[in-house]
């Protein structure tokens, strides 16, 4: 019982303590950091920043295209807000019940933030030692830097992957129902959440082909079909509180996918904007060779997961890829996991903790909605 009390408060501090160090230098209203310019609008900047606005809207009007029209200002159609699945907002209504939304909105990230790192925890514990497991759990609080800043501000992301992790989890160890629940739960936050489905049945294709041992029983596995009825659910949910079934693909410019692969790199494309992407290549390599690796250690279940990611991200042309490809980065923390327990690597952490600070603080103060008036929102 100790045992787990310590990992529990072990898992909140690395949850919260790395979040609360990003949260202090706009709290305290610092005019800079390291030289890095700072705004002074306190915590409204962490509150501001995309897309947790659009989810307070979403939260506070439940998508009813009036109200919205009624008392939010941004230069957006109504249908856009259907882009933003409904759990996120439907959690921060709840917790809205006690204090303001913005605040209720930062509870929820923090909760779910808490909740993916503790699957992370139960997932790398399969594969490293419990000593290791501590510290991969301790570098999945804080890597990518992109990862810690939508654990540091109002995101559905850290929602979703506690979801993708807790699914995949269970489904390895043959749950089939908690994997399907937190599949819906997962199919409930963001679109991509459907491809958890679709891995799974790669897997199971996969298994049959190479006339491997891995036994696909309908009676057992039959709950994994809640998924796709979980995303027609949401489609059922935009049909009573929008009236269109179909408004999530009525809801704009927010897929980002084109053809053929590798669009990223039309400098000219709306949601990219520049030619200064050579790390991009990185993001590609890691997951090339991650896949790799875990294909290498038999692990198919999160194989075929990753897999279907990658070949997805392929398509997506936004500049902020790597916030598209976060939901596969844990696995790849399974797939790299002997390289990253090293000495060097944990050497190598002492440096890189500051740039992973600075870059959160840089990146924070900038990506920030511009909003005049606060009332709607609180």
């Amino acid at each position: 019982m100790k045992k787990k009390v310590n990992e529990l408060l072990l898992i909140l501090a690395f949850s919260l303590i790395p979040v609360v160090l990003i949260w202090l230098p706009f709290l305290f209203r610092f005019d800079s950091f390291w030289t890095i310019p700072l705004p002074q609008n306190g915590m409204a900047t962490i509150v501001a920043n995309y897309d947790g606005p659009l989810y307070l809207v979403a939260a506070k009007t439940l998508y009813n295209q009036d109200l919205i029209k009624a008392n939010f200002q941004f230069p957006l159609p109504t249908e856009y807000y259907a882009a933003h699945f409904p759990l996120f907002p439907l959690l921060i209504k709840v917790f809205g019940i006690l204090i303001n939304y913005p605040y209720a909105m930062l509870i929820v990230t923090l909760l779910s933030s808490a909740l993916a790192i503790y699957f992370f925890k139960k997932l790398i514990s399969q594969f490293v030692d419990s000593k290791s497991a501590i510290f991969l759990t301790f570098l999945f609080s804080i890597l990518p830097a992109r990862w810690l800043i939508v654990r540091s501000v109002g995101s559905a992301d850290p929602l979703f992957i506690a979801g993708i992790l807790a699914s995949i989890y269970f489904f390895k160890n043959k749950k089939f129902w908690p994997a399907a629940l937190w599949g819906v739960a997962a199919t409930f936050t963001k679109s991509p959440g459907i491809l958890l489905f679709v891995s799974y049945i790669i897997f199971y294709l996969i298994g049959s082909i190479q006339k491997k041992r891995v036994s696909f029983n309908l009676k057992r596995t039959y709950p994994l079909l809640l998924i796709p009825i979980g995303l027609l659910l949401v489609f059922v949910f935009y049909k009573f509180t929008i009236g269109d079934f179909f408004a999530y693909f009525h809801s704009g410019d927010n897929i980002h996918l084109g053809f053929p692969p590798f669009q990223i790199f039309n400098f000219s494309a709306p949601w990219v904007g520049t030619f200064w992407l050579e790390e991009i290549i990185f993001i590609y390599t890691i997951g090339a060779i991650g896949i790799y690796k875990l294909i290498q250690k038999k692990e198919l279940e999160l194989a075929s997961f990753t897999g279907l990611f990658y070949f997805m991200i392929l398509f997506v042309a936004h500049r902020d890829i790597l916030r598209y490809f976060l939901p596969a980065v844990p696995f790849l923390f399974v797939a790299f996991s002997d390289f990253l327990v090293k000495k060097e690597v944990k050497i190598a952490l002492g440096i890189i903790l500051i740039p992973i600070y600075l870059y959160s603080l840089a990146f924070i103060s900038q990506n920030v909605m511009p909003i005049s008036n606060w009332a709607p929102f609180l």
